[in-house]
């Protein structure tokens, strides 16, 4: 029996556990050792036992007898298809999800390296993160593979985003902060948004491409806090709250400088960056067009209010333990979108049961924008014309 049943929900955030070498058979021969060299490398490598701990738990087949009662209970590299491509449709035929938006988990932010001086190895990365994610998702195509795009250098932006469509990639993923010498909504990067809009495939913005908090604020006299996963250096109630910031910015920046009225038909999706800063988000940018508008001639040429352009071309992923029905209520049905994180921690045991609670009082239109429509309209030409299924199919 599968996860999802009796009704169409596309998954608009899922993720590879990658193993260390993962990259290594797509990177150029003259990079991959400078790669291998990186700290930040280096710190999520370890020794390396722990993958070789991940590849013999998945060769065990008595804990392999228990793939199906644990899809969603199982995390990280104990979950099936994690890091193995032929087991990765094995476990969507089990979670019943009718697509999948696969992002990385080891090369979020592309290792900081498009802050960088060696775009060489920013690019030569970004261009074996994207060939190893093509290929993994190739297996199946319901498994939609998005690829990394660095902001840094024009020319080379451009090159990526053609290579990776012409490798297949189903979406184009970039840092929500800002690159270091250029607005995001530079008409030099027209080229990259005018490739995806002939593609009919959107540009998304991933939690791990953000502007992190300022280390000076864990330094409150206080004992560490410890996270989740039992660490004190990653992630607390402190530093997730800066995590939309850099996106709020990019996007208003994208539309007010009109990137998006000029690919009206481009698409935008906010992954995992969580959803309740929206509606505030939408109308603090109305509120910019009405008290800049006399004096900014290019407010004048927007082709709607800001908050319109954001209900036309840009969805967002909330996270389970938001609201919502208040989200949708407040932000527009249009706007956000079903996602599970498979198989991080953060997605939690049950996700369709916490935002079935969440939207209960809604309409059975916004609950099949929610959990189908809006991921169709997401993805476009992104997603096989077998995929697109009608709203009416989900069940209320």
């Amino acid at each position: 029996m599968a996860y999802v049943e009796n009704r169409v929900v596309h998954d608009a955030d899922s993720h590879l556990m990658e193993m260390p070498d993962c990259l290594d058979p797509w990177f150029d021969s003259r990079l991959k050792a400078a790669f291998h060299d990186l700290p930040i490398y280096r710190k999520k490598l370890g020794d390396g036992r722990w993958a070789a701990a991940a590849r013999r738990q998945q060769d065990d087949a008595e804990f392999r007898a228990g793939d199906a009662a644990n899809i969603l209970l199982r995390k990280n590299y104990q979950a099936l298809g994690s890091f193995r491509r032929e087991d990765r449709t094995r476990a969507l035929d089990l979670l019943g999800f009718s697509s999948q938006l696969v992002f990385t988990t080891f090369c979020l932010g592309n290792f900081g390296l498009d802050e960088g001086a060696d775009l060489d190895l920013c690019y030569g990365a970004a261009q074996a993160h994207n060939r190893m994610m093509t290929d993994f998702c190739g297996i199946d195509r319901r498994l939609l593979a998005t690829a990394y795009v660095p902001l840094t250098d024009f020319a080379r932006a451009r090159a990526t985003a053609a290579e990776a469509i012409a490798l297949g990639a189903k979406a184009l993923l970039v840092a929500s902060k800002c690159p270091r010498t250029h607005s995001p909504s530079h008409i030099e990067l027209d080229p990259v948004w005018a490739q995806a809009q002939e593609a009919g495939i959107p540009v998304l913005f991933h939690v791990g491409g953000e502007e992190k908090l300022a280390p000076a604020y864990f330094e409150n006299g206080l004992p560490r806090v410890k996270d989740f996963h039992g660490g004190e250096e990653n992630f607390t109630s402190v530093s997730f709250m800066p995590i939309p910031h850099s996106v709020m910015q990019t996007m208003a920046a994208m539309i007010i400088d009109g990137v998006m009225d000029r690919f009206p038909r481009l698409k935008f999706g906010a992954i995992e960056l969580g959803g309740s800063w929206a509606p505030g988000w939408m109308r603090f940018m109305d509120s910019a067009h009405a008290a800049f508008f006399k004096n900014e001639e290019r407010l004048h040429h927007l082709s709607a209010r800001p908050s319109e352009i954001v209900r036309r071309q840009v969805r967002i992923t909330p996270y389970p333990h938001e609201d919502a029905g208040w989200l949708i209520r407040e932000g527009g049905e249009e706007v956000f979108l079903f996602s599970s994180d498979f198989p991080h921690v953060e997605g939690g045991r049950n996700p369709l049961k916490r935002f079935d609670d969440s939207v209960a009082g809604l309409s059975s239109t916004a609950k099949g924008r929610f959990y189908c429509d809006n991921f169709i309209d997401l993805m476009g030409e992104g997603l096989a014309a077998e995929l697109r299924h009608p709203a009416a199919s989900i069940a209320a």
